[in-house]
């Protein structure tokens, strides 16, 4: 296949760029087709990687008024609703539903996913159909899954067994929720022990941090420090950490040294953080994420996920990943032009590094031919005009081609 004439991140000049075996073998100006080759004209598009979906939940998806819907927004209320929700799950009903949500995903581009799976469950019935739904989408998208204790680790009977025999059973990812445990010292003890599991599995790490307004919720500290120390550094990340919105500067610029010590990525949830966030305040009321502009500006790794489609913590979601780009860009205050033009990254490169698969990621000669062609000519515009996803190519082979929209407008100036 020989796609002509795209822009591609952005760029000002147009590129043409060739497939081989699935694989990215030419990317130059002005590509001769060859005989009987594919020909797309890419028509001065703009070319990305694939998006990336660095958290979301797809073992509850698509459950939002099942059984009640969340009437006061909190995170807590979430979890009080899915632990009711969790006690139907069968394996038929996990796979149905994530498979509705991944195809949305695919749909609008995305093609690498890390979905957490409540794992606080003794039989692991999400856990195990999410491993079948992993192998079943493999030929289009790559799936992550994290044993995630949503009731905790050492909060939840059985807690540490249940994680065990999660890695055991195919997790890739060792997951966490210090800020959710009963104490402080259990949340503490929590981050040793999922520290300690994925070295002696050789996981990753990605934990669901400080996801709460309250100041004196430091667990990110704990986090970062055992994230050095081990030196797992960036196969760790942090997700949510929305409490940093709420430290004072003093620690925060304490902290900064840690975390850049530490090398641990940062997922925040722009969609689903806003929304949780600040539910206990009356005025002002606070934005619920975290510091997403000083930490990009420090140099630190910075993803975003959409988290929630359609469940107990957010009834909304459509698996497109232009609307968290959105939210985070306005809540952050990252509205300056080059922000918006390259914020793209947020959602491509910055999770693919969370994700750890940079070694098979972007559109470079030699990479696994994925990528995607949006409806316009940089992403600024893009993200303006909700640009269409053209075509979605995986490993070389075309997933979505959908046709521009058309609009007859007979306003009259």
């Amino acid at each position: 296949m020989l796609i002509q004439n795209v822009l591609i991140e952005n760029a000002m000049e147009a590129s043409d760029v060739r497939i081989v075996d699935g694989k990215f073998s030419e990317i130059a100006a002005h590509l001769t087709p060859q005989p009987d080759e594919e020909v797309l004209d890419g028509n001065h598009k703009l070319l990305l990687p694939p998006f990336v979906d660095p958290h979301v939940h797809l073992d509850a998806t698509m459950t939002a008024g099942d059984p009640e819907w969340n009437q006061t927004g909190t995170l807590f209320d979430g979890i009080r609703i899915w632990s009711e929700r969790k006690k139907t799950l069968t394996k038929e009903d996990v796979k149905q539903r994530a498979k509705e949500a991944i195809k949305l995903q695919v749909a609008n581009g995305i093609q690498f996913v890390r979905s957490h799976v409540d794992v606080t469950d003794p039989n692991l019935t999400a856990l195990k159909a999410l491993i079948e739904v992993r192998e079943e989408v493999k030929d289009q998208v790559e799936l992550q899954l994290v044993a995630f204790p949503q009731e905790g680790i050492m909060s939840f009977p059985n807690g540490q067994q249940l994680m065990r025999d999660a890695v055991a059973m195919g997790a890739d990812v060792v997951g966490g929720i210090p800020h959710f445990e009963f104490t402080h010292e259990y949340g503490v003890e929590s981050l040793h022990f999922i520290i300690k599991l994925a070295e002696q599995n050789d996981r990753l790490v990605d934990v669901h941090c400080d996801e709460i307004d309250d100041p004196q919720s430091r667990s990110l500290e704990t986090l970062a420090t055992l994230a050095l120390e081990s030196g797992l550094k960036d196969k760790v990340t942090a997700s949510h950490t929305t409490a940093m919105g709420s430290y004072n500067d003093a620690y925060t610029y304490k902290l900064f040294r840690l975390l850049k010590m530490s090398g641990i990525n940062f997922i925040a949830n722009p969609l689903v953080n806003t929304n949780l966030g600040g539910r206990f305040d009356t005025y002002p009321k606070r934005r619920g994420m975290t510091r997403v502009k000083e930490l990009s500006e420090a140099g630190m790794n910075v993803a975003f996920g959409e988290d929630d489609i359609k469940d107990p913590w957010y009834p909304m979601g459509n698996g497109n990943m232009l609307d968290p780009v959105s939210m985070g860009l306005h809540v952050g205050h990252l509205m300056g032009y080059n922000d918006i033009l390259n914020s793209y990254q947020f959602v491509t490169t910055h999770g693919a590094k969370a994700m750890h698969i940079m070694d098979h990621y972007g559109i470079k000669v030699g990479m696994p031919a994925n990528c995607i062609l949006m409806n316009s000519d940089n992403f600024y515009n893009a993200l303006n005009e909700r640009a269409e996803v053209l075509y979605s190519i995986h490993n070389g082979e075309v997933l979505v081609a959908t046709k521009p929209k058309q609009v007859r407008n007979y306003f009259k100036d």
